[in-house]
């Protein structure tokens, strides 16, 4: 299962100085950010408290007060709406373009190696029951993929059969989960462990739907520790732990 992680509550100054930042970021980034974050910990950077959910969730949360430190969102206009609301630091800086994938467990009638026409097929058969993708309202990747659905006309056809996650991670769990054909969920989630022995995919073109652009920022409760993560994603040894989870590199 992947893990779903609510964030904390607001804590006391005193409290919160004693503790390592409040990293909070899309769920896409689950298993590459883990990496990433153990990595600059065995280089002396120091521990992280990582949280995950949708990018529109957590940017309410950070409106509302939450504690977050650094923000990596899977769209950067979430990053441009605090921001403009001086919840930021700046506007921040991009860490990765996002991609989308077509995937189906082991089990399912679904040939997700075929990409969409092979979705469209086995919708013609009757055989998507459940299909699932993140909520559009605030994920990204869900907005992502009901665009990608539209632009091949399987938008109407499929929401009657389409199962919401809270953001792609849990789009994935439900993927996965009995009576599921697949759905549509992050390439990166796809390239995990935990995922890639479970199923098939396929890569959906990036000319169906808007480009997942994802920034990453500081807010202004930033402490020096989260300043050192900031500047160690821009480094080589975390954008080679982007690229394997599938990610497109800025200036690459």
């Amino acid at each position: 299962m992947l893990p779903r992680r609510a964030l904390p509550v607001l804590l006391p100054a005193a409290a919160m100085a004693q503790q390592p930042p409040l990293v909070a970021a899309a769920s896409n980034l689950q298993f590459a950010l883990e990496q990433i974050a153990a990595r600059f910990a065995a280089e002396g950077g120091g521990a992280l408290r990582l949280t995950w959910g949708s990018s529109g969730n957590i940017t309410r949360q950070i409106e509302q007060g939450s504690p977050v430190e650094l923000f990596f969102s899977a769209d950067e206009d979430f990053v441009f709406r605090l921001a403009t609301a001086g919840h930021t630091r700046d506007r921040g800086v991009p860490y990765a373009e996002g991609r989308l994938a077509l995937f189906a467990p082991h089990n399912s009638p679904l040939r997700a190696t075929d990409g969409l026409p092979a979705l469209r097929a086995a919708l013609d058969a009757g055989r998507i029951q459940r299909f699932a993708i993140a909520n559009p309202e605030h994920a990204p990747y869900g907005r992502a993929a009901e665009q990608a659905l539209r632009a091949e006309a399987l938008w109407d056809r499929l929401r009657p059969h389409l199962v919401l996650g809270e953001n792609v991670s849990q789009a994935a769990q439900f993927a996965l989960a009995g009576g599921s054909q697949g759905g549509i969920i992050a390439w990166s989630l796809v390239l995990a462990p935990a995922l890639q022995p479970r199923g098939t995919a396929s890569q959906i073109p990036t000319n169906l739907h808007a480009p997942l652009m994802q920034r990453m920022v500081l807010t202004r409760r930033a402490t020096p520790a989260a300043e050192r993560f900031y500047a160690f994603m821009q480094t080589r040894p975390a954008r080679e732990i982007m690229a394997r989870f599938g990610f497109a590199l800025p200036g690459e």
